[in-house]
């Protein structure tokens, strides 16, 4: 390879490296709808029909029989060549489906109370769920309490 060759080319590895670095440094705050992912052909696809998940409270008319402990669960998904919104609603499912894997683990049958717990910074709401997205990572985090609710 000549010199300039070789100059060029580390110029455009050097380039790609730092746009690389300035997109991944990109942590964009978006609040989501939670209605529109649950109703989603894949949250219903994937999500278990006899486990409930309640948004920042308990469900309406609804008691706990029984506590089985309170949880988090941080996912992050590849985000690169997908819209943000898109990228969010997958790593909403994959902290949903960890839940899902809590409350079977623990003989339960809903998470209550959940709440985005990004950097441990607790946001409640039932109509929202708060994502961070950046050039290659989303990621959501969430709180909630695996229990059994009273029939």
């Amino acid at each position: 390879m000549k010199k300039g060759m070789l100059t060029t080319t580390a110029l455009a590895l050097t380039l790609g490296l730092l746009a690389a670095g300035n997109a991944q440094a990109r942590d964009t705050k978006l609040m989501l709808s939670i209605e529109e992912a649950m109703s989603s052909a894949d949250f219903q696809e994937k999500l278990d029909a006899t486990i409930t998940f309640s948004f920042g409270g308990l469900p309406a008319g609804k008691s706990i029989g029984e506590r089985h402990g309170n949880y988090t669960s941080n996912k992050k998904t590849n985000a690169f060549g997908k819209s943000d919104e898109a990228a969010c609603r997958w790593a909403l499912l994959s902290a949903l489906l960890s839940f899902q894997d809590r409350v079977r683990s623990e003989g339960g049958n809903a998470v209550v109370n959940l709440e985005s717990y990004y950097k441990a910074n607790p946001m409640i709401s039932t109509t929202e769920y708060e994502c961070h997205a950046g050039g290659i990572i989303a990621g959501v985090a969430l709180r909630g309490d695996v229990v059994t609710l009273a029939p």
